[in-house]
């Protein structure tokens, strides 16, 4: 089976978030980034269905050469090969574009997202992906079993999940379920010293254009000052829960 799988590149969850002084983009300085930690479920499904049925597989990301580190994670994880498709990804239309284009012209006969990116959490590219190639999509996906020239699949649902037939090829949105936390790839060091060597290609950009721009981005607001009450004050307690937290 040959598989592609979609990397992300974003921020570590413990990473302070700062702005740009327009307050337009990410402010990368000191920033430590990572795969995206639903693509690595998927990536660890991709590398379990490799060792059960052969193939490849091949990680891919759009972005400039920062994101190479991220890729060669992936190829030290167990990834055969790699492609960065060079160009800045500002649009999840953009980015779906883009890796349509890659898709498309390699054959595969599984694409796997995450089902979200930890920092836009806009979930659109996995089932525009599909829309774009013309294929099946499941969203988040939790279960994944190829049989023959099919697949049976499940999904989330509202109050349960949803088990169904899929034609492959085929694009996966995944999530914990798919695989478990436990199963996860942690790179050793042969994996560490022979992704060094593994192929990374970096692919012109196919074009497409941005349908959306960032306007600005906010920051939530900061929480309030702890207030301290004696244990034995409830008066205080009760009348503050009331008139100001107004939970009672």
């Amino acid at each position: 089976m040959k598989i592609l799988v979609c990397i992300s590149h974003v921020p570590d969850t413990t990473a302070k978030i700062q702005f740009t002084a327009d307050a337009r983009s990410l402010d990368a300085n000191g920033v430590q980034f990572v795969i995206n930690p639903y693509d690595e479920f998927g990536l660890t499904r991709a590398l379990q269905l490799n060792e059960q049925l052969g193939g490849t597989v091949t990680a891919v990301t759009v972005g400039g050469a920062e994101v190479e580190p991220t890729l060669r994670k992936a190829l030290a994880i167990g990834a055969h090969d790699a492609v960065r498709v060079d160009a800045q990804p500002t649009d999840p239309m953009q980015v779906a574009r883009e890796l349509a284009a890659v898709a498309s012209a390699g054959g595969y006969d599984l694409v796997v997202c995450g089902q979200e990116s930890i920092d836009y959490n806009g979930g659109i590219v996995p089932s525009a992906l599909a829309e774009l190639l013309g294929w099946p999509v499941v969203t988040p996906c939790i279960g994944f079993t190829p049989e023959g020239g099919k697949a049976k699949a499940s999904r989330e649902i509202d109050g349960g999940k949803e088990v169904l037939d899929l034609a492959l090829p085929a694009v996966l949105g995944a999530k914990k379920g798919l695989v478990e936390e436990s199963e996860l790839r942690i790179p050793n060091m042969r994996g560490i010293m022979s992704a060094r060597t593994k192929p990374l290609t970096v692919a012109a950009a196919a074009g497409a254009a941005a349908g959306s721009a960032p306007v600005t981005f906010t920051k939530p607001a900061g929480k309030s000052a702890v207030q301290m009450i004696d244990a034995q004050d409830l008066e205080t307690l009760v009348k503050k829960l009331h008139e100001e937290a107004k939970v009672i």
